[in-house]
């Protein structure tokens, strides 16, 4: 009988987080939902929020921060910047109830002028994007036809062997 029961709460515990994976569209968008509640050394309630960072920063991925980070504090939990950030131009993504909606950060400008106002507070499940700069995107092509010249500099030594 206990056996029973706790198969029934274990098959329901997991119909139920399956059913929150594939029931999270855009229109059943619940911001209460992705916040996590963390206590503190310091006995003050902190909640959590789950942010993403890819592109050129050290180390891109999923971070879990208070729900107050900033842009500049999610970056450099992410080991700052790589030397082929482009600074100017940070994108976040964020899904709101009408859909998502794209944010234009200008780091460079704060790091000229120190304004604070031009660092956005981070929302639950934003994604950031910190793109390459215009010189890392010619090296990448750089390196990508050199590649394709080598591929064609062995085919024709080979047809020319025959």
């Amino acid at each position: 009988m206990r056996r029973t029961i706790f198969i029934i709460i274990i098959v329901g515990m997991a119909l139920s987080s399956w059913a929150q994976i594939e029931g999270g569209s855009i229109s059943s968008y619940n911001p209460g939902a992705v916040y996590q509640y963390s206590g503190s050394l310091t006995g003050t309630e902190q909640l959590k929020i789950r942010t993403y960072i890819w592109g050129q920063v050290r180390n891109p991925g999923l971070y879990i921060v208070p729900d107050d980070t900033d842009l500049l504090t999610l970056i450099s939990s992410a080991g700052g910047p790589t030397e082929n950030a482009k600074l100017s131009k940070i994108r976040i993504i964020r899904s709101t109830m009408e859909g998502e909606k794209v944010i234009s950060v200008d780091l460079k400008e704060y790091l000229e002028t120190g304004q604070a106002e031009l660092i956005p507070i981070l929302k639950p499940g934003d994604t950031v994007i910190v793109s390459g700069s215009t010189y890392y995107a010619f090296t990448k092509a750089v390196n990508w036809l050199s590649q394709i010249a080598v591929i064609l500099s062995v085919y024709v030594a080979i047809s020319n062997i025959k």
